[in-house]
């Protein structure tokens, strides 16, 4: 195999691939990229056995077609710091050269033959298909509340993606509290699901980010995996084997008070007050008077404590109410919107986060429960 080398097209499409390798794998093939050479075309695949993409690399003239897999440890560094803009690559009987002007390098491949066969969508069914920007949204809005460990049940730490008509869900959960993201879909027959990895999502995530926000998503699913179409790449994420809970029964539509506030500066509230208690409790506790503003207090015994207030449109019952401020940051930091709606159900109610007058996010949360002393000094769990 030869091939010839426009460096900065072809690291777009190489990282692109190089992140989807199995960097940890105790399989030395799957920390490499396979690249295939043919005459019209050349592909880069990886694959880390739970996620895996298949894409065009970008800015090769094929010399002489073949195949090899390239350690990604070395051989991306190289690619990445070749002092010349354009360079050559040959690879024969498992030895490879990378000529760049008058540097010269030379490393050795993986068997090619140890490489799996990665799964495809050619026999998978339509699922749905999607704008990326909808798609990406979708994606960071939806899976954030759920645990980034390998956790069991395993739903923890997997995200739901359901079709509905002509919508389509992002849903997930820690056990503590619950995000859900919905948009608007091209799609036909029944209503369906698939649980995926969180990390997998994420990772489909980073390479939708690559490409153009108007681009067409095409979604395809089997019994084993979800793939994902977009230009010439495929994306493909294992399915998680088990059963997502019926979320539906804890979306309380009741509320005893509500509060619409500016995003940003809610945010900037809480990250000072969490400066206060981060080492502590992390606990926030707000005071909401109806057709007045919104006070926020933090405290932590031997380290300080804090009062603010801010402007918010509030109505109903006046409260006060404690949160796990990261909880409730990370909540605003996915929310895509300039306003934050909050809506409570009491003292001791969960919380739901939304945009102001639509369905299109949820976040709902559980408060800390207030002591009758102390208020400010509970500690989270």
């Amino acid at each position: 195999m030869k091939l010839l080398v426009e460096k900065s097209r072809f690291l777009k499409s190489w990282q692109l691939a190089e992140r989807s390798v199995g960097q940890k794998s105790t399989i030395s093939v799957l920390s490499g990229v396979k690249c295939i050479a043919a005459e019209d075309r050349t592909t880069f695949m990886a694959t880390d056995l739970k996620t895996s993409v298949s894409c065009n690399a970008e800015g090769v003239k094929v010399l002489e077609p073949g195949e090899a897999v390239f350690p990604v440890k070395v051989v991306g560094e190289l690619f990445k710091k070749a002092p010349s803009k354009s360079f050559e690559i040959s690879v024969e009987q498992g030895k490879a050269r990378i000529e760049a002007g008058k540097s010269l390098y030379s490393f050795t491949t993986y068997p090619v033959s140890e490489f799996p066969s990665l799964p495809v969508a050619r026999d998978a069914s339509p699922f749905f298909t999607a704008e990326n920007a909808e798609l990406m949204r979708i994606l960071e809005e939806g899976t954030f509340a759920g645990s980034p460990g390998e956790e069991f049940p395993q739903y923890l730490s997997a995200g739901l993606l359901q079709k509905e008509e002509s919508y389509m869900r992002m849903v997930a959960t820690d056990g503590r509290r619950l995000s859900l993201s919905r948009g608007v879909i091209e799609a036909d027959g029944e209503d369906e699901q698939v649980l995926l990895p969180l990390g997998g999502l994420r990772e489909l995530h980073r390479a939708l980010a690559s490409m153009e926000p108007n681009d067409e998503v095409k979604v395809y699913r089997d019994e084993s995996q979800a793939y994902f179409r977009i230009q010439e790449m495929e994306f493909s994420v294992r399915r998680v084997e088990s059963r997502f809970p019926s979320y539906e029964k804890i979306l309380n539509s009741d509320h005893t008070t509500w509060m619409t506030v500016d995003r940003e500066s809610f945010m900037e509230a809480l990250d000072r007050a969490d400066v206060v208690v981060r080492d502590f409790s992390r606990m926030v506790v707000f005071t909401l008077s109806p057709g007045g503003n919104c006070i926020l207090n933090a405290r932590a015994p031997e380290i300080g404590e804090s009062s603010e207030e801010m402007e918010a449109t509030i109505d109903g019952e006046p409260l006060k109410i404690a949160f796990n401020v990261r909880y409730l940051l990370e909540g605003l930091k996915a929310l895509h919107g300039k306003n934050a709606h909050l809506s409570f159900n009491g003292p001791n109610g969960q919380m739901t986060l939304s945009r102001p007058g639509e369905e299109s996010f949820m976040y709902v949360l559980m408060p800390i429960t207030l002591p009758e002393e102390e208020p400010a000094a509970e500690e989270t769990e």
